[in-house]
């Protein structure tokens, strides 16, 4: 079905998506503009394999085959031209995107996907300026691609049926759990949930009423734990429907209703405290790099996909 993949951007997420298909045994051109944005995503999947080979998700010798199914290139034309499927990674700018989809439109067969992993604009605006625009899907990968399960997949008015089922089928053969949005909507599903606890959780830091580590730990030791293997749906379910209904009514009118970051969070950002990226945000990185926060963090999801597999 697909026999050539190609991922555009080679950031934080073309390279970890890029890694999924050669992972599955799909050969795949992974496309930026410089070299030098190569070579980063060239050392982070070799980091990423090293690391799966250490806890056991692959073998050596998957591993290598993994790496010789990708090919570097910086001519868009040689990374497109005989794809199957291509998958968008590059900035959130709808102008850039806009611009490339034209390109594609030229340079790529006439049957093959182009999938976008936009987080945040709608699948009729990207679409917009295409001429086939029933080619266009949304895959929605989570950070870090080649660890996170989940990929949100949204379709265009137009997109054509088989083009839906061959994505979906590409999603599960590099691995992933794909879940179809039925409806357009901003955030698509897991950003607005994500959104939704962000915000109470920023709410009650804002109000005092517990510290920031507490605050992490009553969801990653609560309804985190259980999350990882039933969603807050079946949870209600499970808890009982007429209880959760008394839960909802007397809970949501204390709830935060703020439509916009609270004070102190663009206090932070404009002290240019943006977290583990520039070392302090809510907590304080200093003691710790970034690389060994991310490696830390990945060594944690490879042992819960592991048990997630089982």
């Amino acid at each position: 079905m697909v026999q050539q993949a190609a991922v555009i951007g080679a950031g934080v997420m073309g390279h970890g998506i890029a890694q999924l298909y050669a992972q599955a045994g799909i050969p795949v051109f992974l496309y930026d503009l410089e070299e030098n944005y190569l070579e980063k995503a060239r050392k982070a999947i070799k980091a990423n394999l090293i690391l799966q080979v250490q806890r056991g998700v692959l073998t050596e010798e998957e591993s290598e085959r993994a790496v010789a199914c990708i090919t570097y290139t910086t001519d868009l034309e040689e990374a497109v031209r005989t794809a199957d499927f291509v998958t968008e990674a590059i900035p959130e700018v709808i102008e850039w995107k806009w611009e490339l989809y034209e390109k594609l439109e030229s340079f790529m067969k006439p049957t093959a996907v182009i999938a976008s992993n936009t987080s945040t604009i709608p699948v009729s605006r990207l679409a917009e300026k295409m001429s086939t625009p029933e080619r266009m899907m949304i895959t929605h990968f989570f950070n870090p691609a080649q660890l996170v399960p989940l990929v949100e997949v949204v379709r265009h008015e137009r997109t054509e049926e088989k083009i839906v089922q061959t994505t979906m089928e590409v999603m599960r053969m590099i691995g992933k759990s794909p879940v179809l949005l039925k409806k357009e909507v901003p955030g698509f599903i897991a950003n607005r949930l994500q959104a939704a606890v962000v915000r109470e959780a920023l709410h009650l830091l804002e109000e005092g009423v517990a510290e920031a580590k507490d605050i992490d730990l009553a969801v990653t030791e609560g309804p985190g734990f259980r999350w990882a293997f039933i969603g807050p749906i079946e949870t209600a379910d499970f808890g009982g429907l007429d209880t959760w209904k008394r839960v909802v009514d007397n809970l949501a009118p204390e709830l935060s209703q703020s439509r916009q970051a609270p004070k102190f969070l663009n206090t932070l950002v404009d002290a240019g405290h943006l977290g583990a990226k520039s070392g302090q945000g809510i907590y304080e990185y200093e003691e710790i790099s970034v690389s060994e926060k991310i490696k830390e963090r990945d060594d944690k999801f490879i042992e819960l996909l592991k048990v997630k597999q089982r």
